[in-house]
């Protein structure tokens, strides 16, 4: 993934530690931006946040690189690199999302393999946002009455019932369940019931808990 969005933040408070990472990581096609501070890292996002990875040391002039990873919450994916870390401090890491943990000096075969990974992780969380997007405008579609059939349905119940539990007759669930079938674009109950989930919705969980 080394393409527009393929940009790598380095933020690390020695500058011989910097330039050297940066040049290996644009031999890879990566575009680069550094920092030798915590702080100076997060105005730059504040400005203009955009999909990136994060090359970040331990230890830091202002906070330590533990307590940035906490203030992004997850927002970047994370390659930590230090020369101080210690088995707690890694596990405290990887546990809060951190793509790797490198000791320096770090190997430049590690780190780009690290980087790899973070932008593959950051290209499957597009892909899921932008499938989940697709489905939400998809729900939109539907009219109030047709919400209401579909978390009816996709709790397995026939549509005889739901019909009674609306008060109306089974023939007209029949036609709403068509047309929220063509509208959420889907061609069985089991792929409504797994978009349902997807979504979120009640339906989907109670259906998957009675199995």
């Amino acid at each position: 993934m080394t393409d527009a969005v393929s940009l790598v933040f380095v933020v690390d408070d020695d500058d011989s530690v910097r330039r050297a990472l940066a040049r290996l990581i644009q031999s890879a096609g990566y575009r680069v931006e550094t920092f030798g501070s915590a702080h100076a890292f997060l105005d730059r996002m504040r400005a203009d946040t955009c999909p990136a990875c994060v090359v970040l040391d331990i230890q830091l002039p202002d906070i330590s690189g533990l307590e940035l990873q906490r203030e992004l919450n997850a927002a970047l994916p994370i390659v930590f690199i230090t020369g101080h870390g210690d088995i707690p401090m890694t596990v405290e890491a990887m546990k809060a999302g951190a793509t790797d943990f490198l000791p320096k000096p770090v190997r430049d075969t590690d780190l780009l393999r690290a980087i790899g990974q973070a932008f593959e992780r950051l290209a499957q969380t597009y892909a899921v946002h932008c499938e989940l997007d697709a489905i939400r405008l998809r729900l939109g579609r539907l009219t109030p009455r047709e919400r209401q059939v579909m978390s009816l349905i996709v709790t397995g119940r026939p549509n005889k019932r739901v019909a009674d539990e609306l008060g109306t007759v089974e023939k007209t669930i029949k036609a709403h369940r068509a047309r929220v079938m063509a509208k959420m674009e889907v061609t069985s109950l089991a792929e409504l019931v797994r978009v349902a989930d997807k979504l979120g919705l009640g339906g989907a969980v109670e259906t998957r808990a009675s199995r």
